[in-house]
């Protein structure tokens, strides 16, 4: 990878890691207060959706600081070492877990009897999305696997 292309990402994922945080700070916090001021019928949700809604946040965030790791690794030539594997796994378990806190949000929007066919699509598209990046991941890094042991063989062979 060009020296250039990985200093944009990580340039990038410093604005993202910015961005999420001012999101988790300032927006989250306003946009549930006002939610719960003009629908008193779902004002108990406001706490409970503002800590799900950090939760979520900084899975990505967590997401985010792997792929600068997996960056870094692939710079100095190392992202085929076993070292590799901790990140993609942790990716992996965000992935997870995101999936689960949209599930269990939406269940619980049902359960408050607020739930909209909108906000049904968006539960389900991120059910969707999520289940379906974690099986990319998870192809990736079995094709990182695939990619180690040649490597080791090639280096046995040399």
């Amino acid at each position: 990878m060009h020296p250039r292309v990985s200093r944009v990402l990580k340039a990038l994922i410093i604005l993202l890691l910015a961005l999420l945080l001012a999101s988790q700070t300032l927006v989250i916090p306003e946009v549930a207060r006002i939610t719960a001021i003009r629908n008193p019928d779902v004002a108990q949700l406001e706490v409970p959706g503002i800590i799900g809604a950090v939760v979520f946040i900084a899975l990505i965030e967590v997401t985010l600081v792997c792929i600068w790791f997996l960056l870094s690794l692939v710079q100095e030539g190392r992202i085929f070492r076993v070292e590799a594997f901790r990140y993609v796994d942790i990716i992996l378990g965000a992935l997870i877990a995101a999936g689960a806190i949209i599930l269990v949000s939406y269940i619980v929007i049902v359960g408050s009897r607020a739930v909209s066919l909108s906000l049904s699509l968006l539960a389900v598209l991120g059910i969707v999305v999520s289940a379906a990046l974690a099986l990319l991941v998870v192809v990736l890094r079995g094709l990182l696997r695939k990619a180690l042991e040649l490597e080791q063989d090639m280096s046995e062979v040399v």
